[in-house]
């Protein structure tokens, strides 16, 4: 099947401003509308995507998978293109659930995204040590030349965009990664120099979370003009958006966007949930090795969302998108971290064994209030 390629992907963006220009009167009414699912509504505007989990593919679960078919036009592998998962030894590559997601999003002609190349978790970590010592910088520049050109190389057939490097900034400073500590900021040029060289006309992003902090935005912009300088570009940045009841603020997110967008840069909303439970000391990252102990005062919903959460949960949604349709012209795409509540990250995590509602879809496959709020932003 023909590749969904950069040009196809960044041309949809161009139609964004002639749909403003639509009459409200033209709109189809609500119940046709959200019977052709979210990708359709949206597809003047900017595309919708969803992450994709392991169990998914490994035990395609058809309903599931049918309902992402009908909603988004865009996928991304939550965990099986990450290093650990098609290379759980340096010697051993495992492609089977990365191949399965790819022939999937073929079938029903999905945009896809590898997610992710240069990451500091979820890694073996024989990438960075020998008996315990770090290998030294030459040898792990080595190693990830070989990881992103094999990778790449295997999938550009079908994957046009890639979350090139993750998480790789804390606030105003390089994250102290094992990545950092050996190589420096310089892992951070060449894995995107490297991604380039492998498939010349992909679309790279940087992704990470807390992106809506200035200091965080102004560290990366410097970084990425820095990279521009010496010919090596990134076209794009993924803000990751896993929000919750209190922030971030519509207003900060609306900020961000701008800002990223007057730097030449293409936006990517690449991993939205909405944590409906109570912070754990006030904790509002996404940092994946941070864990708590369980306690019943931290999952206060195991019998159902009381209705005046779940009006918040519709409002927090419905005034981000309000932004994402307002700057449709600057905004690539969607993608909420998951489709159903029964699968997010969310019940692990940063508590294991909650039972939370960060998704559009509740546990039974149904579209929620808030999907049929956004829904009706589009008319």
């Amino acid at each position: 099947m023909k590749k969904i390629n950069r040009r196809t992907f960044l041309s949809g963006i161009g139609s964004s401003l002639a749909f403003l220009c639509i009459n409200s009167s033209a709109a189809a009414k609500k119940t046709s509308i959200e019977q052709s699912g979210l990708a359709e509504v949206f597809k003047d505007r900017f595309r919708i995507g969803t992450a994709i989990s392991s169990d998914t593919l490994v035990n395609n679960n058809s309903r599931l998978l049918r309902l992402i078919a009908r909603e988004f036009n865009t996928i991304t592998a939550e965990n099986d293109m990450k290093w650990e998962m098609i290379r759980p030894s340096l010697d051993n590559w495992n492609w089977e659930v990365a191949d399965k997601f790819v022939e999937y999003g073929l079938e029903n002609q999905m945009l896809m995204v590898g997610h992710a190349l240069v990451w500091h978790a979820q890694i073996p970590d024989a990438v960075f040590f020998r008996n315990g010592k770090p290998k030294s910088k030459n040898e792990m520049l080595r190693i990830m030349e070989n990881h992103v050109g094999t990778v790449v190389d295997r999938y550009k057939h079908a994957i046009s965009v890639w979350d090139v490097v993750n998480e790789a900034i804390d606030n105003n400073k390089w994250r102290q990664t094992n990545w950092y500590k050996q190589i420096g900021n310089e892992y951070f040029e060449k894995a995107f120099a490297l991604a380039r060289e492998a498939d010349p006309s992909a679309h790279l992003i940087y992704n990470d979370y807390g992106m809506d902090n200035p200091d965080k935005q102004d560290f990366l912009l410097l970084a990425i003009r820095r990279l521009k300088s010496k010919g090596i570009k990134v076209d794009g940045v993924g803000m990751q958006l896993h929000a919750a009841l209190d922030g971030p603020s519509a207003k900060q997110v609306e900020n961000a966007i701008v800002k990223f967008h007057k730097a030449g840069l293409q936006v990517h909303i690449t991993e939205m949930d909405l944590d409906v439970l109570p912070k754990v000391d006030d904790y509002s990252g996404a940092e994946i090795s941070t864990n708590y102990q369980y306690d019943e005062r931290l999952n206060p919903y195991t019998e159902g969302l009381p209705d005046h959460i779940a009006k918040l949960h519709t409002k927090r949604y419905t005034e981000l998108f309000e932004v994402f349709v307002k700057h449709s012209d600057k905004v690539a795409r969607v993608s909420t971290w998951g489709t159903v509540d029964s699968e997010s990250w969310k019940n692990g995590w940063p508590v294991k064994g909650r039972t939370n509602y960060p998704l559009l879809f509740d546990r039974n496959y149904s579209p929620k209030e808030a999907y049929h709020s956004i829904i009706n932003l589009a008319s």
